[in-house]
């Protein structure tokens, strides 16, 4: 657990699975009769069918295997034992489901339901016009300073996964929105070093991004879960169906692999399905 904290830098939430994961793993060995040493890739198969006859998502499963896998390697690095059971295993196949995402009425309901007589009103809007403009990332807006916008150029420069930049654009009425929030709170958000603040003005974390995100959906009586990945998904989907080419929104989207963007494109294709059956003359009964 040390390790996983220190050195690979994991979350507080992932340590703890894996931590349920080993607790899982010492106390089916004790069931079987088994330890570290005696356990092999048989047991390891047995293990693999008990995990699905729980009737688990296959993503758990791969994610109880990873840490097995890990668990076995920092093992032998420590002489505890010779052999790595989970090393031939095979990872369960991930179910390929699509990314859910907004209706541009449902991102106009949010926009609406903000209460203009709160004291966060103008953080609140601004963060919703950046979350739904740029498609950036929870971490990636949480992180973003204000010397890394620039209103002339309508652009953001974010700071994104594996330590690399990317430029974001965004449109006039974010320009509007952000410029209004940074002038309010200037005062508040020198004195933090955050441009984000909570209720008491201190730097908003991910969680608290959460729950302002939570609070606009309750009152827009709307019934969804709203997350920050929500709003990035529901901009790639948006672009896409109004025509944006697909090496844009991957270059926009900050994503290494032209594959993962390519899952918007099969929501595309459904809401182009429901288009054509909801509109075609021949679609509908004679």
């Amino acid at each position: 657990m040390d390790r996983l904290l220190y050195q690979r830098n994991l979350s507080a939430h992932t340590i703890k699975s894996y931590a349920k994961d080993l607790d899982e793993f010492h106390d089916f060995l004790k069931s079987e009769g088994l330890n570290i040493s005696t356990f092999k890739y048989m047991d390891a198969r047995n293990y693999l069918a008990m995990l699905y006859d729980k009737g688990l998502k296959r993503a758990t499963v791969s994610r109880k295997i990873s840490s097995l896998r890990s668990y076995y390697h920092f093992l032998i690095e420590h002489g505890e034992v010779e052999n790595h059971p989970f090393i031939n295993l095979p990872f369960p196949k991930k179910e390929k489901a699509l990314p859910t995402f907004l209706y541009e009425n449902e991102i106009d309901a949010l926009f609406e339901s903000l209460d203009q007589s709160s004291k966060m009103y103008l953080r609140d809007k601004a963060i919703l016009e950046l979350l739904y403009a740029t498609g950036i990332r929870a971490s990636e807006l949480i992180s973003l300073k204000t010397d890394r916008i620039d209103f002339d150029y309508m652009i953001i420069k974010v700071y994104g996964k594996g330590n690399k930049d990317r430029i974001v654009p965004f449109n006039e009425m974010t320009k509007s929105s952000l410029k209004e929030y940074i002038g309010h709170f200037k005062k508040h958000i020198d004195e933090s070093g955050s441009l984000w603040l909570n209720y008491r003005y201190e730097p908003l974390t991910v969680r608290g991004l959460r729950h302002v995100l939570d609070m606009m959906v309750k009152r827009s009586a709307q019934n969804f879960d709203l997350h920050p990945h929500k709003l990035r998904h529901s901009f790639a989907t948006h672009l896409l169906n109004n025509g944006a080419d697909i090496r844009a929104v991957q270059e926009l989207l900050g994503h290494e692999s032209l594959q993962t963007t390519q899952k918007y494109t099969h929501i595309s294709k459904e809401q182009l399905r429901k288009t054509y059956l909801n509109t075609h003359p021949g679609s509908q009964k004679r």
